[in-house]
């Protein structure tokens, strides 16, 4: 590809606000300079009702020819189960691409008050994202008896494991140089044993790299109590998932968490979504905040080389909360927040 050549984007928008959502951000990517180009596709909740699939047979044929992927959410519980749409859209395409990295940064935009008493962190949290507790492995049998049993059975590899934490160590290299590896090997001590130990050998590796090793239970209580500590947090499907969450509650909320599914070899593309899900409650009434769809678009351009837009387009969302637009959830319209980014990329 020349650098005259637009990226192709395949856009899911998905169900409820994902819809606004992504509208907002491929307007910003437009406005940034960004070369792309999209196509669009109606593969959501409603697509599973009137075709009783969430992406067609050839969905994962089709998203192979594209450079990334931007999904703007996916399920709506009342219509289809999450089990449903999550293991018939999300999760096949993570698994198909090896989209083993879920990166979510972890910080206070200016202007956004979070709920602790400091303001200086910078975390970057790193979760397996094919594998481990959600790899899909188990089943039930004498269901609906007394007698039934449900067996979930997580499965760690040593390439998943392996690679996972590599990449952190690269990313924490590329950063301050702190990696946090996050398990519970006091009490599972098969699989979290597993992963101690292949951080310890891979350590050996990169000793510009200072590495700490925390319980998941402790690293819930330091992300709150010393967060201005954690440099680059790596963990499994389960932990990563849940830490996550920690991380949107203590940058402001769900509305600025952005995040990326990548995989770091490029063989197939990278997918780029907020993390807040679809929020029927608040479905078309138009003040779904965009920013973290935003800042999602800027780590997938970031990805795909145009670094240029994807600073610019950070820098406008800056500006933004700055002028304490968008700071407060169900204060400012989608469109007055879309607006305000557009106007400061224009500066």
């Amino acid at each position: 590809m020349t650098s005259d050549t637009p990226h192709r984007i395949a856009l899911i928008p998905g169900d409820g606000i994902g819809t606004p959502v992504t509208e907002a951000a491929l307007q910003i990517v437009a406005a940034s300079g960004a070369a792309v180009e999209t196509v669009t596709f109606p593969w959501s909740c409603d697509h599973y009702l009137t075709t009783g699939a969430m992406m067609p047979e050839d969905g994962i044929a089709t998203l192979r020819g594209f450079d990334a992927i931007f999904l703007g959410a996916v399920g709506w519980p009342a219509r289809v189960p999450d089990s449903v749409s999550l293991h018939g859209l999300l999760l096949p395409i993570r698994k198909a691409f090896v989209q083993y990295a879920n990166i979510r940064p972890h910080r206070l935009l200016p202007g956004v008050e979070g709920p602790l008493k400091t303001r200086e962190f910078d975390i970057l949290c790193i979760r397996e994202n094919t594998e481990g507790e959600y790899s899909g492995a188990g089943g039930r049998v004498h269901v609906g008896t007394p007698d039934e049993v449900a067996v979930e059975t997580s499965v760690f590899t040593r390439t998943g494991v392996e690679r996972i934490l590599r990449f952190g160590f690269e990313q924490a290299q590329a950063r301050r140089g702190h990696l946090a590896s996050v398990t519970k090997s006091n009490a599972q001590r098969h699989s979290m044993v597993f992963w101690d130990e292949v951080t310890e050998e891979l350590a050996a590796q990169y000793p510009d790299v200072q590495v700490t090793r925390y319980h998941i239970d402790a690293m819930c209580a330091r992300m709150v109590m010393a967060p201005e500590t954690l440099d680059v947090v790596v963990a499994s499907n389960l932990f990563g998932d849940i830490l996550t969450d920690l991380g949107a509650a203590i940058q402001g909320g769900l509305g600025f968490a952005a995040s990326a599914n990548i995989d770091p070899t490029r063989q197939g593309p990278s997918m780029f979504e907020p993390v807040h899900g679809s929020a029927p409650d608040i479905a078309e009434q138009g003040i779904a905040n965009p920013m973290a769809a935003i800042w999602s678009a800027a780590m997938m351009l970031d990805h795909l080389g145009q670094t240029e837009a994807g600073a610019r387009i950070m820098a406008a969302l800056e500006a933004t909360t700055a002028q304490g637009i968008g700071t407060l959830q169900g204060r400012d319209s989608t469109d007055a927040i879309t607006k305000a980014v557009l106007a400061h990329l224009e500066d």
